[in-house]
Order: structure tokens, then sequence, then C-alpha cells
């Protein structure tokens, strides 16, 4: 999947008005991902997407200053994607669903592996899709 097809999927399933919109919503995931994943399957995840989408996870596994793995869970997780994106907290959540559920058709292999590494609240939110029900805790 190149750049324009990624970012047309994620506009497109999150009923977005721009292309800039859903770009925010792929940096806003992926960075907040790459923070609460190991560097090293951030480094494989992005090898498995475009080269400018990657780098939103390279870009934060790769800070000096970025803990990799850190522990926070699912509510910090769409706080932080809130804070990036400019929205609430409830438009966030479905966001990173979307953005996953494109990411997930891109890497779905990695993803797995993604998946394995995070808790059970978090592997929820990388799983609902777009159009799921997203359980709460």
């Amino acid at each position: 999947m190149d750049e324009d097809t990624l970012m047309g999927q994620v506009q497109n399933r999150a009923r977005l008005s721009t292309r800039a919109d859903a770009a925010r919503a792929v940096r806003s995931t992926l960075e907040t991902l790459a923070e609460r994943i190991p560097a090293g399957l951030a480094d494989n995840l992005a090898a498995q997407l475009p080269h400018e989408v990657g780098e939103n996870l390279r870009r934060v596994a790769a800070d000096p200053l970025h803990e990799s793995g850190e522990r926070f869970d699912r509510d910090e997780f769409i706080h932080r994607i809130s804070d990036r994106a400019g929205v609430d907290d409830p438009q966030a959540a479905y966001l990173a669903r979307v953005v996953f559920e494109v990411i997930d058709e891109a890497a779905s292999l990695v993803m797995d592996t993604v998946r394995g590494v995070l808790p059970e609240d978090l592997q929820q939110l990388t799983s609902a899709g777009s159009s799921g029900k997203l359980d709460e805790p």
C-alpha cells in the first residue's frame, strides 16, 4: 500500500474532510504507538509501511529522550493521541481505531506482533476497526 492509498483510506473511513486531517490522525496514532512498544518493533512496523508514514514511528523510536516500551494504559494512549491531534478523547479513540485498521491491512504480520506486546485493553483498541464495537474496560 502506498502513502496516498493509506492516507485516502484513513480519510475515507474516518470521514475526515482533508488529507491533512488524515495525516494528523496517522501521525498522532503512530507516534503514540512508538512510545508504547519496543523501539525495534517500531522499526519493524515502520519498514512495512510507506516511508513517510513509517517515519512517524522511526522519529519517536530514535529520539534519545524517548523511553521505548513505556507503560501506559488505553486511557493514556487515547489522551496522548487527543493532545497530538487536537481532538477530544472519543474522536481520538475513533481515529486510532481507523488508523490501526488501515495499518493492519498494510502490515498485518507485524501488527500481530505489535498486538502481542500490548496489554489487553490496547489490543482491543488495535483490533476494534472503524465500525466495530470497542468494549469499555
